[in-house]
C-alpha cells in the first residue's frame, strides 16, 4: 500500500504511511477551517477527514449569513489509497504551500453551494498539548492537533445567493488534527455501557497584533481534563510569517471559562474566559455572540452525515435551514460555533466560540442529558 508520500523521508513506523500506527478503528485524520467576517455578517466552515481503517474519505462545507439560512454540502467516498487525493466528488483541497497557503474548490453540484477560497496564512503554527481522554480502562480520544490564523479571498455560492470574500475582512482558523477519537457508527456487541458526556469549549480570537486561543475539556463535575492557553503574534501577511513555528506562542499557566446560557438552552449568550500567566497575571475576555452556526453542518452530531460514516462509493448532499429556528436542545444541535465580539478592557478583537455539553454539568446546572439552563 505505497502512496507518492512514500517517496519523502517521512516515517515514523517501518510501515507505509497508508498503515496507521493504530489497529484502532476510530484512526482519523482530519483537515478543519472557519472563515468570517469582521463584522459577524457571515460564517462558513470546511471539514475534511480520513478514516483508514473505515476506508472512508468525507467531507463537508457549510455557510451562513446574518439573517438567513445555513447552507450545507456533504460528500462521502471510499477513501483512496493515495493520501495526497483530497478530493471527494466536486469538492477539493489543495495545498499550494504547506503551512502558508491552502485552496478549497467546490464546483457546482446539486446542493446549489460552491466555493473557490484560498487561505493565507498570519500565523506560524501553533501546536496544543496531546489531547488523551478515557473511558473507564479505554482511551476513546488520543490526538494531536495544531492551528494556525489566516485570511481568506474568494467566493461562495449558495442557493440565497453569492458571497465575495476578500482577505481584508475575512479572518479565520485552520485547524489540524490526527489521532483515535470516536467517529462513525456506534460501537456494538459487548456488555452495555452508559452514554457519556461532554463539556467542550473552543475560542481562537484575533486581535490587532496577536491571537488568543483557549481550549477546555471539562468531566461533569467541572474538573479540568484538557485546558490550554496561548497568545502568539499575528504577522501582516504569510510572506512575513517566519517558518513553520516561530517559536513566540506564550503558553498560560492555565485558563478559566464561564459561560451564561439562553435561558431553556445550552446556547452561550456571553462569556468570559480567563488566561493566566506563569506570575499570576490574568487577563479576563469578554465575548458577546453575534451569529450562530450549527456544527451539524459540517457532519459533527448529524443523523445521517455523520463523520465516519459509510455511504457508499461516491455520494454528495446537502440541505438549508434556518439556524435560528432549529429546537437547540435536540442532539444534533447542541454543538455550535458563535462568531463573537471580544474585548479584555483596553483591546477588541473578533472570533469564534466554539461549544458542546452533552449529559450532567455541574458548573452550569445542567443535570440531565439535554436539560437547558433555568
Amino acid at each position: 500500500m505505497l502512496n507518492k508520500l512514500d517517496d519523502y523521508p517521512i516515517h515514523q513506523t517501518p510501515e507505509p504511511i497508508a498503515h496507521p500506527a493504530t489497529s484502532d478503528r476510530n484512526v482519523y485524520d482530519r483537515t478543519w477551517f472557519n472563515g468570517y467576517a469582521n463584522d459577524g455578517s457571515y460564517y462558513f466552515g470546511i471539514g475534511m477527514a480520513i478514516y483508514p481503517h473505515r476506508d472512508i474519505l468525507d467531507c463537508a462545507f457549510s455557510v451562513v449569513e446574518q439573517g438567513g439560512r445555513q447552507h450545507c454540502f456533504y460528500g462521502s467516498r471510499r477513501a483512496p489509497l493515495e493520501r495526497t487525493d483530497m478530493s471527494v466528488g466536486p469538492f477539493r483541497i489543495e495545498i499550494i504551500e504547506p503551512m502558508k497557503r491552502v485552496r478549497v474548490v467546490l464546483e457546482d453540484n446539486k446542493s446549489g453551494v460552491s466555493c473557490d477560497l484560498t487561505f493565507s496564512a498570519r500565523t506560524a503554527s501553533i501546536q496544543e498539548g496531546r489531547q488523551t481522554l478515557w473511558s473507564g480502562a479505554r482511551r476513546v480520544m488520543d490526538a494531536t492537533r495544531f492551528d494556525q490564523f489566516g485570511r481568506w479571498n474568494g467566493v461562495v455560492r449558495h442557493p440565497d445567493g453569492e458571497m465575495k470574500v476578500s482577505d481584508d475582512m475575512c479572518f479565520g482558523t485552520k485547524d489540524r488534527s490526527w489521532g483515535v477519537r470516536r467517529v462513525g457508527e456506534p460501537e456494538t456487541g459487548g456488555a452495555p455501557v452508559m452514554p457519556g458526556g461532554i463539556f467542550f469549549l473552543w475560542a481562537p480570537l484575533v486581535w490587532d497584533d496577536h491571537i488568543s486561543h483557549a481550549i477546555f475539556f471539562d468531566g461533569p463535575k467541572g474538573e479540568a481534563l484538557v485546558r490550554e492557553g496561548i497568545v502568539a503574534p499575528l504577522y501582516k501577511s504569510e510572506a512575513d510569517v517566519p517558518g513553520v513555528e516561530d517559536g513566540r506562542d506564550q503558553r498560560m499557566a492555565t485558563t478559566r471559562h464561564r459561560v451564561t446560557y439562553v435561558p431553556g438552552t445550552r446556547l452561550a449568550s456571553s462569556a468570559e474566559i480567563d488566561l493566566v500567566d506563569h506570575d499570576g497575571q490574568t487577563r479576563t475576555i469578554e465575548l458577546e455572540p453575534v451569529l450562530k452556526f450549527q456544527m451539524k453542518g459540517l457532519g459533527y452530531t448529524h443523523p445521517e452525515w455523520g463523520q465516519g460514516m459509510w455511504k457508499g462509493e461516491l455520494e454528495t448532499g446537502g440541505e438549508s435551514f434556518d439556524p435560528r429556528q432549529v429546537d437547540p436542545l435536540q442532539p444534533e444541535n447542541i454543538h455550535v460555533q458563535q462568531v463573537v465580539r471580544a474585548h479584555d478592557g483596553a483591546r477588541r478583537g473578533i472570533g469564534v466560540l466554539e461549544q458542546i455539553c452533552i449529559g450532567p454539568y455541574a458548573p452550569s446546572g445542567f443535570a440531565d442529558y439535554f436539560d437547558g439552563a433555568k
